[in-house]
């Protein structure tokens, strides 16, 4: 492997790795040449599949690198679409972290991310971006769960439930846990929004996120979502991002388009109440469109 590499730098002409004693890593021209050969090998897949699609046969693989708590709720409809257009295909889905998100797609191990950093680098091309305001979550049962808006003092006379300081929530949060001069109680610190949503529909504490990730707890009744009032608004921005100057696969973008339709809806049904008899992708209970 080390001729191999030897023999990609004789011919590229300039050092591709520096080779330290922890291992190689990539010089800038190698960070460029790499960025190069992601680009034409994801090229060379969008003709594959494009050549699949014009035989009627399209199998192509998308993979998306999606937030914990989304996967269920925002992005199975979106599935459940896809595979109606194209009924072979295979939707790889993994969660990470939304800078673990990023990084597989500036790095080709991701075809596209669901991630709630807006520091998004000239490596990525954001094709939609949502807005939703922050809340608190709780059981219904709480005193505070039938309250229009709630501030973070009132949730603070109950023990809390933060989220670890690698998401996104934590940082969105920072300034407003850090306003407040009384006691905290904080009875979970987690990396799990999960874990978080099932430790508040026990009871024994507050969380704080945005309603996305929460249509099913919501609608069965386990959880209640209440908006957090503070001064200015928080909200957390979720960006639909593919890798910079990427052309996508007509599969690709189809699938793009659907979730960024989606979370447009969303967006919508944060803004008006729901209707009656629909679920939170504005189709019927049963799943028909």
């Amino acid at each position: 492997m080390n001729r191999q590499l030897l023999a990609l730098e004789r011919e590229v002409g300039t050092p591709l790795f520096e080779r330290l004693s922890r291992g190689l890593e990539l010089t800038p021209a190698g960070q460029i040449f790499a960025r190069h050969v992601i680009t034409v090998l994801q090229d060379e897949e969008r003709l594959e599949v494009e050549l699949d699609q014009l035989r009627g046969d399209y199998r192509g693989e998308i993979r998306l690198m999606s937030v914990e708590g989304l996967t269920s709720g925002l992005v199975a409809p979106v599935i459940r679409e896809m595979i109606q257009r194209y009924p072979n295909a295979k939707i790889v889905v993994k969660n990470g972290t939304s800078s673990q998100n990023t990084k597989a797609v500036i790095e080709g191990d991701a075809d596209l991310a669901l991630s709630f950093s807006s520091d998004h680098t000239s490596d990525l091309r954001c094709c939609y971006q949502g807005r939703f305001g922050m809340g608190a979550i709780m059981q219904p049962g709480n005193p505070l769960a039938s309250r229009a808006q709630v501030s973070f003092a009132e949730c603070a006379a109950y023990p809390l439930i933060f989220s670890s300081p690698e998401l996104t929530i934590s940082q969105e949060m920072r300034p407003v846990v850090g306003r407040y001069e009384g006691p905290l109680r904080v009875l979970l610190e987690t990396a799990s929004i999960d874990l978080a949503k099932d430790v508040a529909a026990m009871g024994l504490g507050i969380a704080f996120q945005t309603r996305l990730g929460l249509e099913s707890e919501t609608r069965d009744g386990r959880l209640v979502f209440i908006p957090l009032e503070t001064e200015p608004r928080i909200y957390s921005e979720l960006s639909v991002l593919v890798r910079a100057r990427r052309s996508l696969a007509p599969a690709l973008e189809a699938f793009v388009a659907l979730l960024a339709e989606e979370i447009r809806q969303r967006e919508a049904e944060e803004r008006e109440p729901k209707k009656p008899g629909r679920n939170v992708t504005g189709r019927n209970e049963g799943g028909n469109a």
